[in-house]
């Protein structure tokens, strides 16, 4: 969590994977996971910015669904 805290993608990248499945002994929070996805995408990471934009294909995490942006962190992820 300090390693996440302190702005690691790989540590916000899986501190997100625990909140999205409720591992961890963390409650299962989306709202989380997509505020951690996004800051470790932010950051370049592949992985992030792929469940990111499953988020946004899903309208998981309170996002609404959006085609357009979940279309652009898929290439983005791709590109990588």
């Amino acid at each position: 969590r300090l390693a996440a805290e302190q702005g690691h993608a790989n540590a916000q990248f899986n501190l997100a994977v625990y909140h999205a499945q409720g591992k961890g002994g963390l409650p299962q929070n989306n709202h989380e996971a997509d505020r951690l996805f996004r800051l470790a995408a932010e950051q370049g990471h592949a992985n992030a910015q792929f469940n990111l934009a499953v988020y946004h294909a899903q309208g998981k995490g309170g996002l609404p669904q959006n085609n357009h942006e979940a279309d652009r962190l898929f290439r983005l992820a791709a590109e990588q």
